[in-house]
């Protein structure tokens, strides 16, 4: 064998990986044809300045990995059976590179759906936040859950560890089943733990959607849901809305048209525009999805948080037929990181959805089920809740100050004050569908009314962009000096820029 050279580098694997890595790009440029004898370890060693058990630490990477054989008392050997090849056929589909001499190309695979990563927001890019599903993580008692954590794991029952219980531990179903009874007036038996609301959907859609079913959607929508019914195969109709919310006519007109499977509805603070659907259409909108044979999903994200009276009670709470799958999340109250959310349906929708949800993963984390169990169980849960209320209600009233005060300065914007939630509505009386860019130089994240149609949708309101007017302002997750400073720079890059 004539020697190859090879430039051995400081810093990266160790020496004998490099070596085997330029003997194995040798063996595939054809430099070392197959049946070729290697010069004796001894010998390398000297030619390469290498410690002799370190070149042979190489050989026998190689004869493991079948590009080397070792005959005894002969030495080492190209493998005859290796199919090296200097030329691959090239097609219209693949992209040619080249790999030790030979040619190889990258094929252009055709997936079942073209779905785009989408890179999430960096928190530590803005200063001052406005996004709409944000909580407060200064006010958690992380010291108080820290303790829970301690004694769950101090009880810790170590069968839940393995495999088994993929719909969510006994013990943190049998806490939020008592709470959903004491807080929402939902009297569930069945409850399914996911990881977030967002598995929920996915698993949702799995369960009913097949390519070219219909979903209904609000015109104004949640991005992330629409997305997930659409990767699922489904077309989406919108439904459209008004001051009051979702227009039962609108919801009959289409039922009639398409054959529609499932509903999705926010109906307490809807997202994005904050509107809580009245009990009347409530019931009118359960009326027609009973007679058409249409699934609801209720997503009922931020329940806890309202100010200025009770919450509506949700849909599932009064579903004699069992149409509604009733979804919600720990997100808001606790943080997003914690991944917990959780499904309620009737029996025969559960099992479809639990056996889904076990080919997707065999179970949850454990650990953080049982630390939110004992959380709940020795009250925390109920107190963080009741605190976090009360605060997001005096940032309520903060936003709700700074923007009568604009008004009173003369600048065009209206809105409808919200019984509850994270966030307001605010039309700004001006095109604000370039606003989100100029003001993220400024450290300011806002979230304009643009980003919540879905172009894909079959009847997507392709309005004008000056009829883009509407910010959703989210005021929970930001102090309200940061909130004031905020809104004063949305302030000057709309009217005054």
């Amino acid at each position: 064998m004539n020697p190859i050279s090879i430039e051995f580098s400081s810093i990266g694997p160790a020496r004998y990986l490099q070596l085997a890595k330029a003997l194995r790009k040798a063996i595939k440029s054809g430099d070392l044809v197959p049946g070729t004898k290697l010069s004796s370890a001894r010998k390398m060693a000297d030619i390469y300045a290498l410690n002799r058990h370190t070149v042979m630490n190489a050989l026998q990477i190689l004869v493991a990995e079948g590009w080397l054989e070792s005959r005894q008392r002969a030495g080492y050997f190209v493998t005859n059976s290796l199919p090296i090849d200097s030329s691959v056929t090239r097609s219209e589909n693949k992209h040619t590179q080249s790999e030790g001499g030979c040619e190889y190309s990258t094929y252009q695979f055709s997936f079942a759906n073209d779905i785009k990563f989408q890179k999430t927001m960096s928190l530590a890019d803005y200063q001052y936040n406005f996004a709409g599903g944000l909580p407060d993580l200064a006010a958690f008692p992380f010291a108080e859950f820290k303790r829970a954590t301690s004694s769950a794991c101090q009880r810790l029952n170590t069968n839940l560890l393995h495999y088994g219980e993929a719909a969510g531990v006994p013990e943190l179903k049998s806490q939020i089943l008592a709470y959903l009874h004491r807080a929402r007036n939902l009297n569930a038996k069945e409850l399914l733990i996911c990881n977030g609301s967002q598995e929920a959907l996915f698993i949702i859609a799995k369960a009913f959607v097949k390519q070219g079913d219909f979903i209904a959607v609000e015109t104004l929508g949640y991005p992330p849901a629409r997305k997930v019914f659409s990767a699922c195969g489904a077309s989406l109709i919108d439904i459209h809305q008004d001051e009051e919310g979702l227009c039962v006519d609108d919801l009959a007109m289409q039922l009639k048209q398409y054959p529609i499977k499932l509903l999705y509805l926010t109906p307490l603070h809807q997202y994005p525009t904050t509107v809580t659907l009245s009990m009347t259409r409530r019931m009118q909108i359960y009326q027609l999805c009973y007679e058409h044979g249409v699934a609801i999903i209720e997503d009922d994200y931020d329940h806890e948080f309202h100010y200025r009276c009770h919450p509506v009670a949700p849909l599932a709470s009064d579903d004699p037929a069992g149409i509604v799958i009733y979804v919600s999340t720990f997100s808001k109250l606790m943080f997003a990181g914690a991944r917990l959310g959780y499904v309620t349906c009737s029996s025969g929708i559960m099992a479809q959805l639990q056996a889904i949800k076990q080919l997707i993963n065999h179970k949850n984390d454990v650990l953080t089920q049982l630390s939110v169990a004992q959380w709940m169980k020795e009250g925390g849960f109920e107190r963080h809740s009741k605190r976090m209320t009360k605060l997001y209600k005096q940032k309520y009233a903060h936003l709700d100050s700074l923007l009568k005060s604009y008004q009173l300065q003369g600048y065009p914007i209206t809105y409808d004050k919200p019984d509850g939630g994270m966030a307001m509505w605010v039309n700004m009386g001006v095109n604000v569908s370039k606003l989100k860019e100029s003001v993220k130089s400024h450290g300011v994240y806002v979230q304009t009314q643009t980003e919540f149609y879905f172009n894909e949708s079959s009847r997507s309101l392709n309005l004008a962009e000056n009829k883009h007017t509407h910010l959703r302002l989210g005021f929970a997750g930001q102090s309200c000096e940061n909130a004031s400073h905020g809104l004063k720079i949305i302030i000057e890059q709309l009217y005054h820029s």
